[in-house]
Formats: C-alpha cells, structure tokens, sequence
C-alpha cells in the first residue's frame, strides 16, 4: 500500500499573502495661512467698485508712482490721484439709473427730491424719479467704498513702495493686516446692507 503525501489545507499564518499591511492615510494638504484665506474673501471686493475707477487705479498708479520709485515730484502727483480715485468711488455710488419705457438708459445723480438726470429724455416716458431719492443708506455705500479702494490701494506694490520705500517693521505690518480688516467689515456690510443702485460704473439690472 502507497502512502500519498497530503497537503496541508491549513493556512500558514507566516506567509505574506496574510500578512496584513496597515494603510497609511493620505497626507493632509499643509494648512493654508490665514492670512492668504482673508485676502482670497478679500480680493472679490474690488468688484464693489466702479470699474472706471479701478481702471484707472491699476493704468495710472505704475505710471505715477514710476514703478514703485517715487521721488519729489512724483509723491504729491500719487496722492493726488488717489485722492481723486477715492472721491470717484464716493460720488459715484450717489449715482443712478433707470431704464424707460422705450428701453433706454439714463444715468443720474441721486438728491433729496429724487434722481437728477444727466441728460434731458423725454419726460413722458420717464418714471417717478421720486423713488430713487437719496438715503442714509447712500451714505454708507459712499464711505464704504472708499474704505474698499483705500484697502486696495494698500495691497499695491506701487502705491505702498511710494510713500514706504523702506518701510519699518510697524509699518509693514498695519499695511499687511489693515487691508484684511477693511476688506472683511466692509464685505459683511455690503452684505447686510446692499445697494440698489445702478450707478455709473456698475451693471444695470433688468428692472431698471
């Protein structure tokens, strides 16, 4: 009689098809800085002001500031035009406009007794203009937009480079820092408090 040898059905626990090998978890991307997440919420606030006026900021200030490198004469024609910007984006969200009957656009300065228009349509197929007066709200959006624009100025290599060459440490701290708080105030309140206008600058929505 024959022996046969059997095999064992018996698995080995040594043999590498058990042995189990631990997944490691992916790894987590770095944590993003805090600083660059504000700025990133930030940034969307330049579509709050008019689009002449930044524009015009991102044309002229390479130009006026030569690069960044401001000497005598230079300095004072800078803060003239930031001047010039800031009233811009104040005096335009006193603006309006409204669409007639017939489909075409007018544009105006808001006043205690209603819209001022810049032209002169036909007054037949003009709307009440007394609906579109000015309002404490109008105050706010103005002072508003400013605060936008002076935050916008302040993340400017050009505008910055001009009047802080050489900057202390002090400084370029408040730079870095007061545009995330400007930007992050002045984005809840145009949240809570939206415009309803349509000024010079902005889009026209349908219903005006």
């Amino acid at each position: 009689m024959s022996l046969r040898q059997r095999t064992s059905s018996i698995p080995n626990p040594l043999t590498p098809e058990n042995d189990v090998v631990p997944q490691t978890p992916p790894p987590r991307p770095p944590p993003r800085d805090a600083l660059s997440q504000a700025l990133q919420g930030s940034a969307n606030l330049a579509n709050l002001l008019p689009t002449g006026t930044l524009l015009a900021f991102q044309v002229l200030t390479p130009i006026f500031t030569n690069n960044g490198s401001c000497d005598a004469a230079t300095r004072p024609m800078t803060l003239f035009l930031l001047t010039l910007l800031a009233a811009s984006c104040f005096l335009a969200s006193f603006t309006d406009s409204l669409r007639c009957a017939n489909g075409d656009v007018h544009y105006g300065f808001a006043t205690t007794k209603g819209l001022w228009l810049f032209d002169n349509p036909d007054a037949a197929a003009l709307p009440d203009l007394s609906g579109y007066r000015l309002n404490a709200m109008d105050v706010v959006h103005a002072v508003l937009s400013v605060a936008v624009f002076a935050a916008v100025a302040m993340r400017d290599k050009n505008a910055v480079g001009c009047f802080y060459p050489e900057a202390a440490r002090e400084v370029q701290e408040v730079v870095d820092i007061a545009p995330v708080g400007i930007g992050l105030i002045a984005s809840l309140l145009f949240v809570v408090f939206p415009s309803r206008r349509n000024g010079i600058g902005y889009p026209v929505t349908r219903d005006r």
